[in-house]
């Protein structure tokens, strides 16, 4: 798997905003994008259209003014790591642009087809499972930190 730069700015923003948030989506304070950006390392103007998607996305609300900024639009634990990846970049797995059900394989390579569904459904399985809570709170579930914890995952 290959997560972009908008994608890995897209989840690292999400998580900020998911620190600042009480739990609820309606009483979070508005975060700048320049306080995201500041605090996340992320180039501002990079920033501002990953923010734009987001919110056109449903993941965020976004305020103008002195008092405006961005905030989460549901509370974080209802957010997957998996929505927010299709916000930015659509559906988790291609082979060649296409769903790995519209390929039609031939001969030897005809179970190319089941290999490249398996995939996106252990990646779906976990990043659909992972929430921006659980990843701002740093509070990763168990079978993520069993796989993690596996040193073949590193290498």
């Amino acid at each position: 798997m290959r997560l972009s730069a908008r994608v890995d700015y897209a989840l690292r923003a999400a998580a900020e905003l998911a620190s600042v948030a009480d739990g609820t989506a309606e009483r979070s304070r508005p975060v700048t994008a320049e306080q995201i950006a500041r605090s996340q390392d992320i180039p501002p103007k990079f920033l501002e259209s990953i923010l734009l998607q987001l919110r056109r996305g449903g993941i965020v609300h976004a305020q103008r003014g002195p008092e405006g900024g961005y905030w989460l639009a549901r509370p974080a634990s209802e957010i997957s790591l998996a929505e927010v990846i299709r916000v930015i970049d659509g559906p988790l797995a291609h082979v060649r642009g296409q769903r790995p059900e519209q390929l039609g394989y031939q001969g030897a390579a005809r179970a190319l087809q089941d290999v490249w569904i398996a995939l996106r459904a252990s990646e779906r399985e976990i990043l659909e499972l992972v929430t921006i809570a659980d990843v701002a709170s740093g509070e990763l579930p168990g079978r993520v930190n069993e796989l993690a914890a596996d040193p073949r995952a590193w290498s």
